[in-house]
């Protein structure tokens, strides 16, 4: 959050960076503010023109600004090299000095990595860290981020002091959620319920138990509150100075004064470019690990060396109040509806918010540090409406200063993080979105480990940079766009279907027109538009990006497709609940298409291709020409990385899209199109790592891919392909290229809704004309499309993994049910094997569960499970099967004793499911509910 970039004119000795008075100097009111503001004209500012920062102060100031016992200072002129000199090389050089490069630093040196060092341009905390408001939530709706806020407030709470003996200025004030309608409190509800899990004491309280705990607190509007005793609030100065201090006390170098001037970079033997050094004015580093924790400063870092580093940097503000009488050891309040917090500051407050006219920095100064902007009253004035509301004797108190600085937003609000798929040995730790304090510890042990291990021990998919297709990650528009809908929506309520209204539109498949022509409801997965469900009412086109309305833009009116979201946003089942109800039924006992024309289409080739194979996929795909196989991915902790299928071809000449050039071995793989990027850079850097001669070529945007699914679609495909589609002919998981309607395709029987059912791939020209005779072949067999969302109720019927759910990188296939995919009765060495048969010999200490409830409600993952009584895990992923008609749920659950999770163990448990607080009985299946003998696939219907 912090920054170690660039040569600057050095500025005056701080003794505080002055926050800006209201008034011009004189103290306000914060009612009058607001009442000011109202009534001021001024002309309204464009999102393009209303861009540049204002002013920002390094002038000296007699009081203290921030809310913080003390405020790391800039050294003097005098000395205006480095704190301490640089050595010659080191094995990871961490740059910037906010709360995540110290984080870092410290988490490796305390996993043993002591030739480190973390570069700061000018001083601990200078950039973002020092001004940000320091809270700590522990509930958050993703069990990731819960541990990884667990551990920071671990380190801060406990760990620090332990090791040196030095308070880093945490304060346990707890914290407290308001929900002013139903849908709120549901959804700090299904937070609680997962608090349960992890250990996490939350409560539920009435507007009346509110105004006992917080008797200043207006509580007419509410319906109810969320209360965390054990939140609280971070110190950054405190906490960086005393994470660096652990860190030097291991061997650590931290050097402040120091603006890295370059990062150099070169190509090895098989032409991958990775890190070589770090430059400075002062000397060069020479080091192959470079982590960018600069925050605002990051994109800046990453250009130096040729990486992409998607985020915009905004004006960030909150006021402090004067003196309130009755404020001493309040919680921490959130008031989500509003967009507004209260933070505790001795007997005063910070408030704070999230607006959706933010300010957006464009021209990112290198000389800023310990600076602010000028407040811009127009933009702010809502937070104070919704502070003033929430405790109404903030009308009348003072504004004591202001603090407006700088802070790194994203595309989707979750930090950047892991190795840049541009440079080896590049790795970021950035775009914390205002949460760099409170996600800091946690980040900083998993990046540390992702340095050391080549991989995090949690699942960090979510803040992967991979996880952003590379077409994405330099488009100005949508990182521009999406960010400022990130920015606006931080402290909306996190449905389970919601979908971005900006930037649309990026990615379109061959069939995207004929679809919306269609009622098709669209989701947006790795910039693509893929098929979520089709409206029945007609068409509901995307639209342009509307700000919300800021910025004097014309807001879109008659917007169905928004209209049809605004729908989702419910914990219960949606109105369109039959739609797709129907879809799923129609694939069950007929015939339904589904266009999976995002998926990720690789070729894999080269000399090395069989070993590459052999080592890369724990299934034997290495059966003979025409088979397709599904397997997982493995790092090398035996996590999984990917599931996929791959079909072994025949060797010959190109016949591309459909078939790349080899006179050897070749295989195609068909991959998740949301992950494809993320499969993309785990296949090439293993082919690194070990140094096999392959070409691994990219072929997702030249295909479409359509499946036909359900009793009828044999039916309905031997009108239109030119091939025997009988069991004997073309048995499941064989695939061929056919003609269909006169077009070459490539066949593939396979399918992941549990039906008969064919995978249609087709070059991108001869998509609409293969998709028009499937449908009118199809016709007198009543034949429909269906989407995504029909395949996610359809799947977790069937019992298959969606990766990054019910299978992530924390999970072995052992674990996960997918032991059929591992060739462990070979001899074959594949990544991650050895610790499939550590866990096969020694037995599963948590495995994966299919749970059902006899009560019609919805569930979405994040729900408790509990064993006798006793939390033993939470669903991963949830949603309704149509066809027996009950709730269905997957979930990890271990024993308490910690022992091994067998069978017996789940059978001789009595098992309950905890959603929003409601306990419900659930039934707990070692195989799928749904065809478990496996007969529908093969075309064997009762």
């Amino acid at each position: 959050m912090a920054h170690g970039l660039f040569s600057t004119q050095q500025q005056q000795r701080l003794c505080h960076v002055t926050a800006r008075i209201c008034s011009g100097g004189a103290m306000a009111f914060l009612g009058r503010a607001v009442r000011r503001v109202a009534s001021a004209v001024r002309p309204p500012l464009s999102p393009l023109c209303r861009t540049t920062a204002r002013s920002y102060s390094s002038e000296p100031t007699k009081e203290k600004s921030v809310p913080y016992e003390k405020t790391l200072q800039q050294k003097d002129d005098a000395s205006s090299g480095p704190t301490k000199p640089l050595p010659r090389s080191a094995d990871v050089v961490v740059i910037g000095g906010g709360s995540l490069g110290c984080q870092t630093i410290y988490h490796l040196a305390k996993m043993g990595m002591t030739n480190v060092v973390l570069l700061e341009r000018d001083r601990l905390t200078a950039g973002t860290t020092w001004h940000t408001a320091g809270l700590l939530w522990q509930l958050r709706p993703s069990d990731v981020e819960v541990e990884l806020l667990a551990h920071t407030r671990n380190v801060i709470s406990k760990d620090l002091e332990e090791e040196t003996g030095l308070h880093t200025g945490w304060i346990q004030n707890g914290g407290l959620f308001i929900a002013s309608n139903k849908q709120r409190l549901d959804e700090y509800k299904r937070l609680m319920s997962l608090g349960k899990v992890y250990g996490i004491e939350s409560h539920v309280l009435s507007p009346a138990e509110t105004k006992d705990l917080y008797p200043l607190m207006n509580v007419d509007d509410l319906y109810g509150t969320l209360y965390v005793p054990k939140d609280g609030t971070m110190d950054p100065a405190g906490t960086c100075t005393t994470l660096t201090r652990a860190a030097a006390a291991r061997g650590a170098k931290v050097i402040e004064n120091c603006p890295v001037t370059g990062i150099q970079v070169r190509a090895d033997d098989f032409g991958v470019r990775r890190v070589k050094a770090v430059e400075t004015a002062h000397g060069t580093i020479e080091t192959p690990c470079v982590v960018n924790c600069a925050g605002v400063w990051a994109t800046k870092l990453g250009q130096m060396a040729g990486v992409k580093v998607p985020l915009v940097a905004m004006h960030h503000a909150y006021v402090v109040t004067e003196r309130i009488e009755g404020i001493q050891n309040m919680p921490n309040v959130r008031d989500h509806d509003a967009s507004v917090y209260l933070r505790l500051q001795g007997d005063a407050l910070s408030v704070g918010g999230y607006e959706n006219n933010p300010v957006f920095w464009d021209e990112v100064s290198d000389d800023f540090a310990f600076s602010l902007f000028d407040l811009d009253w127009d933009v702010f004035t809502q937070h104070i409406e919704g502070a003033v509301n929430r405790v109404p004797g903030l009308e009348q108190t003072g504004i004591k200063s202001t603090v407006c600085g700088p802070e790194s937003f994203t595309a989707d609000h979750k930090p950047l993080m892991g190795e840049a798929p541009e440079v080896r040995g590049f790795f970021l730790g950035c775009g914390f979105n205002s949460a760099g304090m409170m996600l800091g510890g946690g980040c900083g042990r998993e990046l540390a480990h992702w340095i050391i291990h080549g991989r995090p021990e949690k699942d960090m998919y979510g803040y992967d940079i991979r996880r952003f297709h590379n077409s994405l990650t330099d488009n100005a528009s949508w990182i521009r766009e999406r960010s400022h809908e990130s920015y606006a929506k931080n402290y909306s309520v996190v449905f389970p279907f919601d979908e971005p209204l900006a930037s649309r539109n990026m990615r379109k498949d061959p069939f995207h027109q004929v679809l919306t022509q269609q009622g098709c409801v669209f989701q947006e997965r790795h910039g693509w538009e893929r098929p979520g469900w089709f409206n029945k009412d007609g068409a509901a086109p995307l639209k342009d990006y509307d700000y919300y309305g800021a910025y004097d833009i014309k807001k879109n009116v008659n917007y169905k497709y928004n209209e049809l979201l605004g729908k989702e946003y419910t914990f219960d089942f949606p109105p369109h609940h039959d739609v797709i109800k129907s879809e799923c039924l129609s694939c069950r006992h007929g015939v339904a298409v589904f266009d999976m024309s995002y998926f990720g289409k690789f070729y894999l080739t080269g000399p090395d291709a069989k070993k590459a194979a052999d080592w890369l996929f724990t299934a034997d795909v290495n059966k003979k020409p025409g088979s397709t196989v599904y397997t997982c991915m493995l790092n090398k902790k035996g996590g999984t990385e990917a599931d996929l299928t791959v079909s072994r071809l025949e060797a010959g000449a190109a016949n591309l899209p459909l078939a790349p050039q080899s006179d050897g071995d070749a295989y195609y793989l068909a991959i998740g199109g949301g992950v494809a990027e993320h499969n993309w850079n785990h296949i090439r850097t293993t082919l690194q790592d070990q140094g096999f001669h392959c070409q691994l070529t990219d072929h997702s945007e030249d295909m479409g891919m359509i499946s036909i699914q359900g009793p009828k679609s044999r039916e309905v495909l031997q009108e239109v392909l030119d091939t025997d589609l009988s069991n004997e002919d073309f048995p499941f998981s064989t695939h061929k290229v056919v003609s269909a309607a006169g077009h070459q395709v490539r066949a593939m029987r396979l399918s992941f809704v549990g039906e008969l059912g064919w995978e249609l791939h087709i070059p991108k020209g001869s998509c609409l004309a293969v998709y028009h005779a499937v449908m009118a072949a199809g016709a007198k067999h009543g034949i429909i499309n269906s989407g995504y969302r029909a395949i996610d109720s359809l799947s977790i019927e069937k019992g298959y993994r969606h990766w990054h759910a019910d299978l992530r990188p924390d999970d072995t296939p052992l674990e996960s049910g997918l032991g059929f995919t591992c060739k462990l009765k070979s001899s074959v060495p594949f990544q991650g094997r050895e610790r499939l048969e550590r866990q096969k010999q020694e037995g599963l200490r948590r495995r994966i569960v299919c749970f059902t409830i006899d009560e019609k409600v919805p569930m979405f993952g994040l729900e408790a499970i509990f064993r006798n009584g006793t939390p033993v895990g939470h669903l991963r992923r949830s949603d309704y099967g149509f066809f027996v008609d009950k709730t269905i749920g997957y979930g990890y659950i271990r024993n308490p004793d910690g022992g091994v999770v067998s069978a017996d163990f789940i059978k001789k448990g009595e098992f309950t499911l905890e959603r929003m607080g409601v306990t419900y009985k659930a039934k707990a299946h070692l195989k799928s509910p749904f065809d478990p003998e496996n007969k529908r696939i093969k075309g064997i219907y009762a």
